[in-house]
């Protein structure tokens, strides 16, 4: 049997079901809940469409059933009788019949940025320790991926703790239509690596990502090492094998040590040991929100012209108790700049901005339904970029 999910408008009335809100999307005066990708096989059920629903037609006013039997034709209830077998009865669907993939990841291919031994790797992996991960040489080009169905999933960083946000990979959660449907926390451990039998106080020269680098400044600057720049931190060390020069080393994770046969001088060279990278998990369909579990539920919006709009637009959420765990602004590419009119003065030119908030509450509860209609009120646009389960730190 499948069940079909058909857009559901979301306006100023109360919506009758908490569960049929995965995904939302934005048009004037209105949020749409958007559930046309989503399609759901129950294979399992033990019983056919026809079993499982039983619709009778042309019932005949006053005729007697029971919770055992049909009508036939003349009114008469036919028995059928208990199951004999009640394992074999259809049933409860559970959340995780839901789920178009295993909890381990088996058979799910995944895309991330990088090579082989690259930290987003890393994340794919803690994810779903069984997936097949899909190295792209850009972050463009894993949203691409996911898009064309070459894969299923792609994982991407958006935040460090030390390293501040991916501004790059903000922008590009606005220009793809793909969902957030997992977060992971990776604790990242930076190792200097070198050739087999390099000491440290030979390596003069360091290659690594940039933002690797940057977690590793006072570090580097205090061994007097060289830092350049790589397109990742896993290319860099497949770079400083190859070369076989014993002056250069890389920044990179102990996995990149042993695919590509470094040693490790030194590890956790970051300037800070409490060094956690959040990536995010992005699906061609949303996830279905629940309320068994903490969840978080990401948004961009612009807003209406006016003193303390910002300030309205936050306090929607502070007013039903739900707590924001991130604010990040953006000026929008396509319009930089609000032009005001003033009769006496001219006219005046501000940045105009797309914020994007994480806030921790499920798309299932009736509050966050409340709080993005009162938001309506002040944005001129808005986006449900996922709800999805909260992660750990392991």
């Amino acid at each position: 049997m499948a069940l079909k999910c058909v857009p559901i408008f979301f306006c100023s009335q109360k919506p009758q079901s908490l569960l049929e809100i995965p995904a939302l999307g934005y048009s004037r005066g209105r949020i749409v809940l958007d559930l046309r990708p989503i399609r759901l096989e129950f294979c399992a059920l033990g019983a056919s469409a026809q079993s499982a629903i039983c619709l009778v037609e042309d019932e005949k006013p006053g005729a007697k059933t029971s919770p055992t039997g049909k009508i036939d034709k003349d009114g008469n209830t036919i028995s059928r009788g208990f199951h004999k077998d009640l394992n074999l009865l259809p049933k409860p669907l559970s959340k995780t019949d839901l789920s178009p993939f295993p909890d381990d990841g088996s058979n799910v291919r995944v895309a991330f940025q990088g090579i082989s031994g690259a930290y987003g790797e890393d994340a794919a992996l803690k994810a779903y320790p069984n997936c097949e991960t899909v190295p792209c040489d850009q972050f463009e080009a894993a949203f691409n991926a996911v898009e064309l169905w070459l894969v299923d999933k792609a994982v991407l960083p958006i935040e460090n703790s030390v390293g501040g946000s991916l501004h790059r990979n903000y922008d590009l959660l606005l220009r793809h239509r793909l969902h957030i449907v997992r977060e992971v926390l990776l604790v990242v451990n930076h190792c200097l690596l070198a050739l087999p039998g390099v000491e440290k106080q030979e390596v003069k020269r360091v290659l690594s990502h940039p933002q690797a680098l940057a977690q590793c400044e006072m570090a580097l600057t205090k061994m007097g090492i060289v830092r350049v720049s790589a397109d990742d931190s896993a290319g860099a060390a497949k770079i400083v094998a190859s070369s076989g020069r014993r002056d250069m080393g890389a920044i990179a994770s102990a996995r990149a040590a042993a695919l590509y046969g470094l040693d490790i001088l030194a590890e956790k060279v970051q300037d800070e040991d409490d060094n956690v990278t959040r990536y995010l998990v992005l699906t061609r369909e949303p996830i279905i929100p629940g309320t068994d579990r903490l969840y978080k539920t990401s948004i961009v919006f612009t807003l209406e012209e006016g003193p303390g709009m910002l300030f309205k637009a936050l306090a929607v959420f502070s007013l039903r108790g739900i707590n924001l765990s991130k604010i990040e602004s953006r000026p929008q590419k396509g319009r930089p700049l609000r032009v005001i009119d003033d009769s006496n003065k001219g006219s005046a030119k501000y940045f105009d901005y797309l914020f994007y908030i994480d806030f921790e509450a499920s798309m299932a509860e009736q509050r966050a339904q409340n709080a993005l209609e009162h938001l309506q009120e002040y944005a001129r646009f808005l986006r449900v970029l996922g709800c999805y389960p909260m992660d750990e730190v392991l």
